[in-house]
């Protein structure tokens, strides 16, 4: 393995009954690199993780980590990973500090040694004043906050975090990503799936689309961007705004999309298009730069998936 690459898939499958969840996915995370999984439902993001883990087992293809391989070597590896899921796993009747003492005895680390670092986890996770309070009393934020805090006890080398920010406000999403850059700037790598574009341009610093369970782009944010996209979007919304996509302004941009009842037009120049909006008074526009949400939006459908 590559001295600066902390984790290695290589051609993972994984079928249910006929069906492929995971088609021969190859990828790599380096040390002190976030390397951001998005896809739309069904894309095989969560069984990957799961295989990742151990908690199942990959129909073909291999998972190098920390230079040993899963599943062979599953308890060695999970001992330097640190994972926060889906769904609250913590324990309903521990206090917080109970919560990180018991998680970290599954480690085999000493009571003594898991007490000393129950402080600075709890500060870290900005839940100092919450050391005895239990988990129903504490708000969405602070639960994810807790279980980031616990998914630390062991000090891992890579965190897996799956969708760590789901149903959280958005003040406490930026609570969240604040942590999970320092925990980057601390030289810790992750693997992180969300369905928050603007989460993934924040903190990834590299990026996997899966669709059908294939990867179908990586790289860069910014890189994949430029090279999926032109660079300005019009957004028309309002009355009338959907008859604009077969109008002759189409003419005036590279793409027409429509969603909803908004007209996206994508283009490399969009002075033109602006002032010939001007003659529709009645109508909304918004013009930006592309995002992370086009380069989703173009590369999987708009089409809503029901959960797979």
């Amino acid at each position: 393995m590559h001295t600066t690459e902390l984790f290695r898939v290589r051609n993972l499958y994984k079928r249910y009954g006929t069906a492929t969840v995971v088609n021969d996915l190859s990828f790599s995370i380096d040390a002190g690199e976030c390397l951001g999984v998005i896809g739309p439902n069904g894309a095989g993001k969560t069984t990957t993780i799961r295989m990742c883990l151990g908690l199942c087992a990959p129909d073909g293809g291999s998972i190098h980590a920390l230079g040993l391989q899963m599943p062979q070597d599953a308890l060695a590896i999970k001992a330097q990973l640190g994972v926060v899921s889906q769904m609250d796993t913590l324990d309903p009747d521990f206090t917080c500090a109970e919560n990180l003492l018991v998680y970290g005895r599954y480690f085999g680390l000493r009571d003594a040694q898991i007490k000393a670092r129950i402080p600075e986890l709890l500060e870290f996770a900005s839940l100092s004043n919450k050391m005895q309070a239990r988990p129903g009393e504490l708000s969405g934020g602070m639960k994810r906050r807790l279980s980031l805090a616990r998914a630390l006890v062991n000090d891992p080398r890579l965190l897996l975090l799956d969708e760590p920010t789901t149903g959280l406000d958005p003040q406490a999403r930026h609570l969240m990503w604040e942590r999970l850059q320092l925990l980057l700037q601390q030289g810790k790598s992750i693997l992180l799936t969300t369905h928050f574009m603007d989460e993934a341009e924040r903190l990834c610093d590299r990026l996997l689309v899966l669709d059908h369970g294939s990867k179908i782009a990586e790289g860069r944010p910014r890189d994949l961007i430029k090279q999926h996209l032109e660079p300005d979007v019009v957004e028309v919304y309002g009355v009338g705004a959907l008859a604009l996509q077969e109008s002759p302004l189409r003419t005036l941009a590279a793409r027409v999309e429509v969603s909803g009842e908004t007209v996206f037009f994508y283009t490399a120049n969009a002075a033109a298009l602006l002032q010939a909006l001007q003659a529709y008074p009645q109508l909304r526009t918004l013009h930006r730069p592309a995002n992370l949400e086009d380069l989703f939006l173009k590369l999987t459908g708009r089409q809503i998936r029901e959960d797979a």
